[in-house]
């Protein structure tokens, strides 16, 4: 016995041993055993060679098995491979997975194709099938419109829709509802010939915002549009009128303005010509003196007919100191 040990080589059955311990330990790491044992036993098997490949590409295999033995439980028609090519795309495995499960509990048609494209598309679309199941309420914000009175009115709605699955891809959004309604409103009450009438009846606004179909080319069914609130405003025609006004005040100051700056010309004009003239008439009577003074050295103008007109002027002089009028002129002049 002893000769038979001594025979055997211990260090290359050592590395031996090490070799298949290895091996195993390597085995278990590669291959995800205890994933594939949970599946085949979920009644969902998936080959052991697609689980070592899922790990070489660095797949999460537990959420990707998980996620596809939580849809055949459910009863999905659903292929692995289609929810890994949906993981590499950096998509949500388990929103798909999940909102094809409600899909099918409801009886709402959803493929696995389009479920993905959603998801893809950046949309929630678990989300849209609770949205398609129960209904939600969108709550618009305050919209002022104005009657033809020129009374504003704010009115405030609540919006019930349903996602419509068909068209999540390349419909819509919550914004555009929004947005169509506040239109509708703006159209309605601006269409009323008083702002009675639409506090009378505002269920007005909600049918005439129905039948213009606002839910066209979005991702949502519009089910039904309630008044939450409406408010009486400003007096909108009233403020136009009075701003009116006064641009038309600011306009006649204006142009009183412009026309009394033109007066105020003219009568500096006429008094400049006035002093002219003055100015002209006193240089004039300066050369009287000088001229009568001519005449009589040349013999124009005799001594008796220059005595003479002395006395007409004279006598013009006691006439008007007689009858007063040339103390009025000194009082006006004063």
């Amino acid at each position: 016995m002893y000769n038979l040990i001594s025979q055997v080589n211990v260090p290359g059955l050592v590395a031996g041993i090490m070799i298949i311990i290895a091996a195993v330990i390597t085995f278990f790491i590669v291959v995800p055993v205890s994933i594939w044992f949970r599946a085949l036993v979920s009644g969902a098997p998936v080959s052991m060679g697609k689980l070592v490949g899922m790990r070489l590409r660095k797949i999460k295999i537990t959420m990707i098995v998980e996620a596809y033995i939580t849809g055949r439980k459910a009863g999905l028609d659903i292929n692995i491979n289609e929810l890994e090519t949906h993981y590499m795309a950096k998509g949500d495995v388990i929103k798909v997975v999940n909102a094809l499960i409600s899909a099918h509990s409801a009886n709402i048609e959803l493929s696995t194709r389009t479920a993905m494209a959603i998801d893809l598309a950046g949309r929630d679309v678990l989300n849209a099938v609770k949205v398609s199941v129960n209904p939600k309420v969108i709550e618009t914000p305050i919209v002022a419109a104005i009657a033809k009175d020129g009374i504003e009115l704010r009115c405030k709605t609540k919006i019930t829709v349903r996602a419509n699955i068909s068209r999540l891809i390349g419909g819509a959004g919550e914004e555009t509802i929004i947005a169509r309604v506040g239109e509708g409103i703006v159209t309605t009450v601006g269409s009323a010939s008083n702002h009675k009438n639409v506090l009378e009846n505002p269920d007005q606004i909600s049918r005439t915002v129905l039948l213009k179909g606002l839910d066209t080319g979005t991702a949502y069914e519009i089910l039904s549009i309630d008044i939450a609130d409406i408010d009486v405003g400003r007096n909108i025609g009233a403020q136009l009128q009075m701003d009116q006004a006064e641009a038309d005040k600011r306009i006649a100051q204006a142009k009183a303005e412009e026309r009394r700056a033109m007066a105020v010309a003219s009568e500096q004009e006429m008094k400049a010509k006035t002093q002219d003239m003055r100015a002209a008439v006193i240089k004039a009577e300066a050369e009287i003196p000088k001229a009568m003074a001519e005449a009589l050295r040349s013999g124009n103008l005799g001594v008796l007919d220059y005595y003479r007109m002395q006395n007409v002027k004279a006598d013009t002089d006691m006439r008007n100191a007689i009858s007063g009028k040339d103390g009025n002129e000194k009082k006006q002049k004063i």
